[in-house]
């Protein structure tokens, strides 16, 4: 059993130790092993999904298949890297079973929390809104390969697509980033503000 502050029967808590409890039915490893992680899960799906809604509902799908198929983790890779691909294939099922995404309503909602004056944080919300504009194709590339590390082998199996065509959309959508962060975007092609 998990106790105070962190530890298991006294020592420090590592994921493996988290997961063995956590496969024994202890409620608290399992609440631990969410706390550890859920922030990474929840950035990679919202990334991915393109809206808070439905990042906030596929991040508890993924948790929710997590939990029950923690006696099938074998442990060849980290917790946290099974966690986070677990994640993106959810998201990635959520999105083909929907057919499209859905419009991105969040982008108008003000932010949850009243905001840092922090240009780290501003850069942040200016990446994410850009994000957002992109089409689904692009965005999914653009986030598997440069933000969360993956090849464009492991993007292909995972998206159904041939290898050129993640490394074109991967292209597209950088120009297209590119595009949308350039303080000349809104201005037509003759320069003047339209």
């Amino acid at each position: 059993m998990v106790g105070e502050h962190g530890r298991l029967d006294g020592s420090p808590v590592t994921d493996a130790r988290l997961l063995a409890a956590a496969r024994a039915g202890d409620a608290r490893a399992m609440e631990s092993l969410y706390r550890e992680h859920s922030g990474r899960v929840y950035s990679v799906v919202r990334r991915l999904v393109g809206d808070d809604h439905l990042a906030e509902d596929v991040s508890q799908d993924a948790w929710v298949r997590a939990f029950e198929k923690l006696g099938s983790f074998r442990g060849e890779a980290a917790f946290g890297t099974w966690m986070h691909r677990l994640a993106v294939n959810t998201a990635l099922n959520r999105l083909r079973r929907q057919g499209r995404r859905p419009e991105v309503e969040s982008a108008a909602e003000p932010p949850r929390a009243p905001p840092e004056p922090d240009d780290r944080i501003l850069n942040q919300r200016v990446l994410g809104l850009a994000l957002d504009r992109l089409p689904e194709g692009y965005r999914k590339v653009l986030v598997m390969h440069d933000v969360e590390g993956m090849t464009h082998e492991e993007i292909a199996e995972q998206l159904g697509v041939a290898i050129g065509t993640s490394k074109s959309q991967l292209h597209k959508a950088r120009a297209r980033m590119r595009d949308l962060l350039s303080p000349n975007e809104g201005r037509n092609e003759a320069g003047y503000h339209g």
